[in-house]
């Protein structure tokens, strides 16, 4: 068995993984050792459905040291006015370019491609070749890095819940491009966001809206995505943070907390007769809900038990179903719920959300201080754990650790010049625009809500109404 020593071992060579490293090794001299069960790093992109796009602008996504993109604004298409949304090929050459030409030249780190971890015995880490089943050990001198434990469930490699008669034409939604007959109909199974993307999809390749039904379980709060835009559109984007806040502070309960942040725009629902029982960071355009609406035969009977030839058999009711339709499998979790674990430990780094669904700044934000800092219970303070949300009321804890980690980022001149020069920090830049009545209308705001609204939200969350 071969040895070989390093300062960190990364398990995960996704996006999470990629951005950690990034960070680590440009602001320290630390050898890394990467590891991924992929041929090349990118993590769940390379099981990505094939019309997949990111959910968020390009200009704050992938690692620091390197743009993804270009980072202009679209001027046509369903994402006029707003910064390009890159696709998932665009992503995964991203991240090889990340490798091949910064990683591995800078000597700082090596790649293991198609080995797994096999854990630690005896004070050393063991990762084995799935091609030839050798085995190197590997002695860590600092950290163990885990970028899997929020590893992404994506539609290719999920079982789904339900049984399914082997007549039935039922696929994953990446199988969707690969369809070479006509269906009698579309049954697309799902209510997140690859659902979504999956009804999309079909209305603008010309499926008729009529062919279309949607069992959807559950609606969801959606983030409006004007409000997320940086650089030049960053005033908009502190805006959305201003009304979340002024809607936090105001609210006197939990149903009146999300009437407010409807009625400001900041949390957007697909039917306006049906109340949103869940919320996973979505993001979605006025143009995609106005396109979703067109599909009227929505399905909220509970979820799918079994189907068979003839019929759906859901938790409330059965529906008919034929051989020629199509039943499209968008119902993998997408986001990991997983509970929250101390980010920095004495040997250990599990990386995990901060600031509330942005895997990528969030992973850098953790390098940058592993390799700035000594103290772990201030690495701790500045970095607590934020589990991805699930139902609506999860939008109450998520933003309120967001803010508190903010306003301790805040209260550091050291992470606050970081901050600054982060790509992936959606809200840099905020000082080049100071001069625009937006910004600051935005900022009084934020200035005057912030404490109050994470005072509210506690009341609200210890109440539970």
């Amino acid at each position: 068995m071969v040895t070989i020593e390093t300062d960190y071992l990364v398990v995960g060579a996704g996006a999470a993984g990629m951005a950690f490293t990034d960070s680590l090794i440009t602001g320290s001299d630390s050898d890394v050792v990467l590891v991924d069960r992929r041929h090349r790093p990118g993590g769940h992109w390379h099981n990505a459905y094939p019309f997949v796009r990111l959910h968020q602008p390009a200009a704050f996504y992938g690692v620091n040291s390197r743009v993804l993109g270009s980072d202009s604004i679209d001027v046509a298409g369903p994402n006029a006015g707003m910064y390009e949304r890159v696709t998932g090929v665009e992503v995964l050459d991203y991240f090889q370019r990340v490798l091949d030409e910064q990683f591995l030249p800078s000597g700082q780190v090596r790649f293991f491609g198609m080995c797994d971890y096999l854990g630690e015995q005896s004070g050393t880490h063991q990762v084995e070749s799935r091609l030839t089943g050798e085995r190197t050990e590997v002695r860590v001198r600092q950290k163990l890095v885990d970028a899997t434990y929020l590893e992404t469930p994506v539609p290719s490699l999920h079982s789904p819940s339900f049984t399914v008669d082997p007549d039935v034409r039922f696929m994953p939604v990446n199988d969707l491009v690969s369809l070479s007959k006509p269906s009698s109909g579309f049954t697309v199974i799902g209510a997140g966001k690859t659902a979504m993307d999956a009804c999309i999809w079909l209305l603008d390749n010309g499926v008729d809206p009529d062919l279309i039904r949607w069992i959807r379980p559950r609606d969801a709060w959606l983030l409006d995505r004007t409000f997320a835009q940086p650089l030049e559109l960053v005033g908009s984007l502190m805006e959305g943070v201003a009304l979340n806040l002024q809607s936090a502070a105001e609210a006197e309960n939990v149903d009146d907390l999300f009437l407010r942040l409807e009625a400001c725009g900041q949390l957007v629902r697909l039917d306006p007769a049906v109340g949103p029982t869940m919320y996973r960071c979505a993001t979605v355009s006025q143009g995609e809900i106005e396109s979703l609406g067109r599909i009227r035969n929505v399905i909220r009977q509970g979820r799918v038990r079994s189907i068979g030839s003839e019929q759906i058999l859901l938790e409330e009711a059965s529906i008919p179903t034929g051989r020629q339709q199509v039943h499209i499998d968008c119902t993998a979790a997408g986001l990991r719920v997983s509970p929250a674990r101390p980010i920095f430990e004495q040997d250990r780094i599990t990386l995990q959300q901060i600031r509330t669904c942005q895997p990528t700044f969030n992973a850098a934000l953790v390098g940058y201080l592993e390799g700035a800092r000594e103290d772990l219970e201030e690495k701790n303070r500045l970095c607590p754990p934020n589990p991805y949300p699930d139902a609506a009321f999860d939008w109450l804890t998520s933003s309120s650790i967001s803010w508190r980690a903010q306003a301790a980022w805040n209260r550091d001149p050291d992470l606050g010049a970081w901050l600054e020069s982060s790509r992936l920090n959606a809200s840099r830049g905020i000082a080049a625009h100071l001069a625009e009545p937006q910004m600051q209308s935005a900022l009084t705001r934020y200035l005057e809500y912030s404490e109050p609204a994470i005072e509210n939200l506690d009341r609200l969350t210890a109440r539970g109404t």
